[in-house]
């Protein structure tokens, strides 16, 4: 089994996509693990990061890293999260879709499609 993964990250503050977000993608080799790292990039232009996970993903737990930090750093603003960090099951194969709206001090996310 191997299913696909995208990510897109949304700018709440100006209600515009995020781009220049480092995201990395890391499979959960067992509790209390960080995991391995299985794929990264940055954000386009439209929020979005092309070919995030080449291989796939295989059933099992995975994180996605959003380095949120520095990208408020650039902007010159105070941030309270300096990543987020979302854990997720791939149970089934299909494309799954982790977005993310992002503000200073609170972001939101859930399963797309």
């Amino acid at each position: 089994m191997t299913s696909t993964l995208s990510t897109h990250v949304l700018d709440a503050v100006h209600g515009a996509p995020a781009s220049g977000v480092g995201v990395t993608v890391f499979a959960q080799t067992g509790a209390g693990s960080d995991g391995q790292p299985i794929g990264s990039g940055t954000t386009d232009d439209d929020g979005r990061v092309a070919g995030l996970v080449p291989d796939g993903l295989r059933q099992g737990t995975y994180r996605i890293v959003f380095a949120t930090g520095s990208f408020f750093e650039r902007a010159g603003v105070r941030a309270f999260y300096p990543e987020v960090a979302i854990t997720f099951v791939v149970d089934e194969e299909r494309h799954y879709h982790v977005p993310l709206l992002l503000s200073p001090f609170a972001f939101s996310t859930y399963r797309g499609s």
